[in-house]
């Protein structure tokens, strides 16, 4: 099955993404060099990355002493993405950039996710050296974010601590200004870190030549106390060799240590690390502690940091995606070529007739269709959240605004909504294969055990639901929600004079109704306890309103391109918004009932009762 058609439509039929190169920024691009990119990216991912899936999944990174091992696959994979610049795509000219759009950058980088998720394509590094671009000093930006778009090094995002995951406010990691002219350091005033941050992907290797851990961490009062909760919280640049103000390393390690890998259920070609912080293993100047630069303003650190996760969170969305796209190619083709039993007739089954391919049978049919307009109604969402990023920051002030509360409101959607759905995508991959598909003979068990990590990535579901009913449907007084509903008002409005399409244009209207009133139900006390009890079940309901709305979205426009239903691309788009409206989107009356109630059964049990 080839994927690059389905991008294609969405990116230049849907989105218009051409229409980006009027823009100054862009004025150098065309259809033409965005074709080029995504023909590299399309070539690396093919040639470097999927050959290496199953290497990388079975051959684990280990820690041999003094240093961690990775299969050779994985470095010749990651030179290759380098030497793509597309760590730097986005960037400006002046530092090694191609000023590409956002838009742009997410499809090409697709391709690698599909090919191999956890060979990685920099998302971190890239996430990470963008921050510093947007807090970080001209200086920290020279030295560190640079170096990291030129892949000379990588980046990491050090949150999680072993007492505190989601849990930021209970961060115990301090830092202490070294000395007493920490302030004058060029590269930032200059603290020593001390502590341990668990999670850390990427956290130590071998593939470039220095890591830049991006830390939270807080700094002790005059009493030496740590301020309680995230006021507290600062963050800091901790390289992993120290370096001086031209970018070179001095020769001194900085004292960060691996305390241990993290062996996963997915994912495996990535390290996942447990990092300690100024024990004392690297002495810097005889003294433990780790060096560490402050960024942005003291007690500023999850404001800073909020930047790169946001990122992440649409770069984890596209991840799950992927995975289910892939999964979905592979049980195609699967179902396609795997005979198995024989058609039902009026008189039931005749023994004597040949076997018929699976995809004869309508429950398989129905699990590839379910598998479609899950994969690709996430990629639609997650290219539409990369358009909104260039709208953000290209648009007009009206626009980018729009932009910019839109981003707010959907971004918990673009995380959550493909790790869940696109992970129920994996699962029926595997049950299209039957008992095949639990074995390493094919690829989809491996598929759906990556996917699975998606979920709890870049914050649990539980997190992703309470900032959306918790926050971003009710900041600036509701504006995102309303203009939200404005957009899924225009669609139906257009998709409603297309015979075809109307029944669902009515349905997704009175879908978004319910989600208006369930919302303002779920804060009818307005105690936030009685409000969030069940904000899973209300993401879930969002977030197929919003899914509902972008394929009906794209059916119509693909009506319009292609002008008839025949076409097999058409049918296959109609095809999957048809089985989305009838299938999924009536499944919200279940998850909304629990929220308009603002039921308590879960809350209310006893927890002996468990």
């Amino acid at each position: 099955m080839n994927y690059r058609p389905t991008l294609d439509f969405l990116l230049y039929d849907w989105l218009h993404a051409e229409t980006l190169a009027g823009r100054e920024r862009f004025s150098d691009h065309s259809r033409e060099t965005f074709d080029a990119v995504l023909d590299t990216c399309e070539r690396i991912a093919r040639e470097k990355y999927a050959p290496a899936n199953r290497t990388v999944d079975v051959q684990e990174p280990h820690f041999d002493g003094e240093k961690v091992i990775l299969p050779q696959a994985t470095h010749d994979a990651h030179k290759a993405f380098v030497e793509s610049g597309m760590l730097s795509a986005a960037q400006d000219y002046d530092i090694g950039g191609m000023q590409l759009p956002y838009t742009l950058q997410a499809a090409a980088n697709s391709f690698f996710a599909m090919a191999s998720v956890s060979i990685g394509s920099g998302m971190l590094t890239s996430g990470n050296a963008n921050l510093l671009m947007v807090h970080g000093t001209p200086m920290q930006q020279q030295v560190f974010a640079k170096n990291e778009f030129s892949g000379r090094w990588s980046g990491t995002m050090c949150l999680s601590e072993p007492q505190a995951g989601s849990s930021l406010s209970d961060v115990a990691t301090r830092a202490v200004p070294d000395g007493d002219d920490f302030e004058s350091d060029p590269l930032g005033p200059r603290y020593r870190l001390t502590g341990n941050k668990m999670w850390i992907s990427a956290g130590d290797h071998e593939l470039t030549e220095n890591i830049v851990h991006i830390v939270l961490a807080k700094i002790p009062d005059a009493d030496g106390k740590l301020v309680p909760g995230t006021r507290g919280i600062s963050l800091f640049i901790v390289p992993k060799r120290l370096v001086n103000t031209e970018g070179e390393l001095t020769g001194q390690r900085n004292d960060v240590a691996l305390a241990g890998l993290n062996h996963k259920l997915g994912w495996r070609g990535t390290t996942n690390t447990l990092l300690n912080f100024g024990e004392g293993k690297y002495p810097v100047d005889g003294k433990p502690g780790a060096i560490g630069y402050l960024v942005g303003s003291p007690g500023k650190g999850l404001h800073c940091m909020f930047h790169m996760m946001n990122e992440a969170r649409i770069g984890v969305g596209t991840a799950a995606t992927m995975l289910g796209m892939a999964g979905y190619y592979a049980s195609l083709e699967y179902a396609k070529s795997r005979p198995q039993g024989r058609p039902v007739g009026p008189e039931g089954k005749d023994a004597a007739k040949p076997q018929v391919r699976i995809i004869e049978h309508a429950d398989v049919r129905r699990m590839l269709l379910a598998q479609k307009s899950y994969s690709e109604g996430a990629l639609a969402l997650e290219l539409y959240c990369a358009r909104l990023v260039d709208e953000q920051k290209t648009g007009d002030a009206q626009a980018a605004d729009d932009a910019r509360i839109l981003l707010e409101v959907l971004t918990p959607i673009a995380k959550s909504w493909p790790s869940e759905w696109c992970l129920e995508a994996n699962s029926l991959a595997i049950q299209v294969h039957g008992g095949y598909g639990y074995t390493r003979d094919f690829p989809v068990e491996q598929y759906w055990r990556d996917n699975r990590l998606n979920m709890i990535h870049e914050g649990t579901h539980g997190i992703q639901a309470a900032d959306l009913l918790g926050r971003k449907v009710l900041m600036e007084n509701g504006r995102g929600l309303t203009l939200l509903a404005s957009r899924i008002g225009e669609t139906s409005e257009r998709a409603g004079r297309v015979p075809q399409l109307a029944p669902h244009a009515k349905a997704l209207g009175a879908a978004l109704a319910r989600i208006g009133s369930a919302t303002r139900e779920a804060w009818a006390t307005g105690n936030p306890r009685d409000a969030l009890i069940n904000a899973v079940p209300y993401m879930q309901a969002f977030g197929h309103v919003v899914l509902a709305w972008l394929w009906l979205d794209v059916a119509q426009r693909s009506l319009q391109v292609d002008g008839a239903a025949a076409q097999p691309a058409t049918a296959g788009r109609v095809g999957a918004a048809d089985y989305f409206f009838h299938y999924e989107l009536p499944k919200i009356g279940a998850w909304l009932n629990v929220v308009e109630k603002r039921d308590a059964t879960c809350v209310a049990m006893p927890e002996e009762a468990f």
